[in-house]
């Protein structure tokens, strides 16, 4: 097997120190007043023998991986697909590389996962936190690992957030089908006390309480997509809505295959609105009206946020928690009766 080429055997070649070497390799050649024509030397020959850095070896000296763990319920979901891609392009142009896993609502497997991301000495953690794993996550901020969370915000975790306005996003779409002259508004979410889905449910009721309208709500037990439409099927047999409010996009296109089972017709029959636009909704017929989650601010402000709390290390440094607006999308599923 071919010998993989290290620092000493450019230094041994260019008969210099093997500091010097480092300096350049590491950028630092001007700062260490290494002249143009020995940088020049070596990069060349870096270049020409391929020179490749050992990354145990540079993690081991400068106690750094640049690597960063990233760990929400479902990667494959397009909001969570659309953070993890602007984030992935942001880290790296800085030269770090991410690990991605999805926990698929299994607590057990989400302690896995945060244990392999200390196994590999991740320089820091980005999640959607899940539920069970609240410990956990408080036990790795004690040792002041770098974390910031965004799409959920859990009281009892004090750390950095990215967030959005759950409640009057909800507010407003529910405010939205009113003012178009629908009474019978339903809104379908899961069973859970991720503060995210609270607070969707709260902007709702908010809204139909304000125009004294009756609260209808369906929370399901998700434990997949044909059980998920089995409870909806029922749901939407009992009540006769003039409209509904999807709580997140997965429920939505579970609510979209009930309607094509029941034989429901978008408008026609009932008004949509879905939480997380993406692009299926678009392609219905009517498209659908959706709340869209601004996934590039909240990917830069994760990263913003976090390479802040890389650079300070050590350092006592105040949380940030911040708070985007959404835009509702509005389409031909909601237009007035």
């Amino acid at each position: 097997m071919k010998k993989r080429i290290s620092i000493k055997d450019i230094a041994k070649q260019l008969n210099i120190s093997i500091t010097t070497v480092s300096f350049v390799i590491n950028g630092k050649a001007r700062e260490k007043n290494i002249s143009e024509s020995l940088t020049k030397k070596v990069l060349d020959l870096v270049a020409e023998l391929n020179y490749q850095p050992n990354a145990l070896a540079t993690s081991l000296r400068t106690g750094k991986t640049k690597i960063i763990g990233f760990l929400v319920d479902d990667i494959s979901e397009p909001f969570f697909s659309g953070i993890a891609r602007r984030i992935d392009e942001i880290a790296s142009s800085l030269g770090y590389k991410i690990l991605f896993s999805s926990t698929r609502n299994d607590t057990g497997k989400a302690i896995e996962l945060l244990q392999i991301f200390k196994d590999r000495h991740v320089d820091g953690y980005i999640m959607a936190l899940p539920e069970g794993l609240e410990e956990e996550v408080k036990k790795l901020i004690q040792t002041d690992a770098p974390v910031v969370l965004f799409d959920r915000y859990v009281q009892d975790v004090k750390t950095d957030y990215v967030i959005i306005d759950n409640l009057n996003s909800t507010y407003e779409a529910t405010e939205h089908l009113i003012k178009n002259n629908y009474k019978k508004i339903g809104f379908v979410t899961i069973d859970t006390l991720q503060q995210q889905m609270v607070d969707r449910l709260a902007g709702y009721e908010s809204a139909v309480g304000k125009y004294k309208l009756p609260s209808i709500v369906k929370k399901i037990k998700y434990v997949n997509s044909a059980d998920s439409i089995e409870e909806m099927i029922k749901f939407f047999k009992e009540e006769q809505l003039d409209a509904v409010v999807f709580a997140a996009n997965y429920i939505c296109l579970d609510g979209l295959r009930t309607f094509r089972k029941l034989g429901i017709q978008i408008h026609k029959d009932i008004a949509v609105v879905s939480f997380d636009d993406f692009e299926i909704l678009e392609f219905c017929e009517p498209a659908v009206t959706a709340i869209a989650q601004p996934l590039e601010a909240i990917a830069e402000n994760v990263m913003k946020i976090l390479l802040n709390k890389l650079k300070k290390a050590g350092k006592s440094i105040e949380n940030m928690q911040v708070s985007l607006p959404t835009v509702l999308n509005v389409r031909g599923s909601s237009a007035k009766k």
